[in-house]
C-alpha cells in the first residue's frame, strides 16, 4: 500500500491551510498533521458551523487531493454508502443472453463485473489510486448499524464484495469524520480515530477569519460584527450563527455599504445570520433592537 506524505509538520499544515483560506489553530494543525502521518482517521466533533466540514475541504484543496464525501443521514445503508449492483442493467444483459447457449454460471460471471458495479463514496475512496480525502460528514446522524460498516473500512481500508472478492486500498485516503455530537459514537469507532474538538473561535480569531475572507471590511465594522455574533451565540437559539454566516454577514454589510453596525443595521440584516423566526424575535428582544 503506497504511503502519501500529506504534510511535513504541524506548521506546514498551518501555512498551507491558510493559503486556501482556512485559519487553523495549533491543536487543529497538530491533529491534522498526525492524521496524515499516522494514517489514522480524524474524528472532528463540535457544534454546527465551527468549520468541521471546511477542514476536510481545506486539506483536499491544500494537498491537491480529490474530495470524496459521504453525507450521513438517518436510514443510510450499505447500498448508499458502499456499493450496489445495477440491477436494471444486469437484467437487460440476462435478457439479451437468453438467445445464446450460455449456462447460468457463465451469465452470473458476466453480470457481476465492474461494468455493473455502482460505487458509492466509501468504495470510491478506497479504489482511488490518486491522493483522496474521504469526508464522512455528520456521522452521528446515521444508525448504529452503519458504524459496523465504517469499522471494517476504517480498520483495514478494505471492502469485501462477495461476487468480486476483497478490494484493498492502494493508497489510504485522508479520512475526516465529523459529528455534531447529537448522539454518542461507539468506543470502537473512537478507538480507530484521532480526536479533535472544535468550538466557536474567540473574538480575535473570528475577526481574523472574517477579515481574511472579506478583505474590504472596515476594522470598526469587523469589530462590531464579531462582538454582535458573540452576543447572539450566548442566547438560547435554535441555531447559533456559524462562522460561514459571519462571513456572509460581512459581505452583506459591504454590499449595503453599511459603515456602522448600529441597532437598525443589525435588525435590517438579521436574516443573514439567523434563519429561524423565533431566533430573530429572541435576538430583537434580548439585544433591544428596533425591529
Amino acid at each position: 500500500m503506497a504511503r502519501v506524505t500529506w504534510f511535513s509538520s504541524p506548521s506546514d499544515v498551518t501555512t498551507r491551510l491558510a493559503e486556501v483560506g482556512y485559519l487553523a489553530d495549533a491543536a487543529t494543525s497538530t491533529t491534522a498533521f498526525l492524521a496524515g502521518a499516522l494514517e489514522k482517521p480524524l474524528l472532528v466533533e463540535g457544534p454546527a458551523g465551527v468549520g468541521k466540514t471546511e477542514l476536510a475541504k481545506a486539506v483536499a484543496a491544500a494537498t491537491g487531493a480529490e474530495l470524496v464525501r459521504l453525507q450521513c443521514y438517518e436510514g443510510l445503508d450499505e447500498a448508499r454508502a458502499l456499493y450496489e449492483w445495477n440491477y436494471k442493467k444486469q437484467l437487460l444483459r440476462i435478457q439479451a443472453s437468453q438467445g445464446d447457449d450460455q449456462t447460468w454460471s457463465e451469465t452470473h460471471d458476466d453480470i457481476f463485473t465492474d461494468e455493473f458495479l455502482l460505487t458509492r463514496p466509501l468504495l470510491t475512496a478506497i479504489r482511488r489510486e490518486e491522493p483522496t480525502v474521504l469526508l464522512i460528514d455528520e456521522v452521528d446522524k446515521t444508525d448504529v448499524e452503519v458504524e459496523g460498516l465504517l469499522l471494517e473500512v476504517l480498520s483495514d481500508f478494505q471492502v469485501t464484495i462477495p461476487e468480486l472478492g476483497t478490494v484493498v486500498a492502494v493508497r489510504r485516503p485522508f479520512v475526516v469524520l465529523t459529528s455534531n455530537a447529537t448522539r454518542e459514537l461507539s468506543e470502537a469507532v473512537k478507538r480507530r480515530c484521532l480526536y479533535l474538538h472544535l468550538e466557536y473561535p474567540d473574538a480575535e480569531r473570528e475577526r481574523e477569519i472574517v477579515t481574511s475572507q472579506v478583505p474590504g471590511l472596515e476594522d470598526k465594522v469587523a469589530g462590531q460584527l464579531v462582538a454582535t455574533v458573540a452576543r447572539l451565540r450566548e442566547l438560547e437559539l435554535k441555531k447559533a450563527p456559524s462562522i460561514a454566516e459571519s462571513v456572509d454577514w460581512a459581505r452583506t454589510l459591504i454590499a449595503l455599504e453599511i459603515g456602522d453596525l448600529d441597532e437598525k443595521a443589525i435588525a435590517d440584516t438579521l436574516g443573514v445570520i439567523l434563519k429561524h423566526s423565533s431566533d430573530q424575535e429572541r435576538a430583537i428582544k434580548e439585544l433591544r433592537l428596533r425591529a
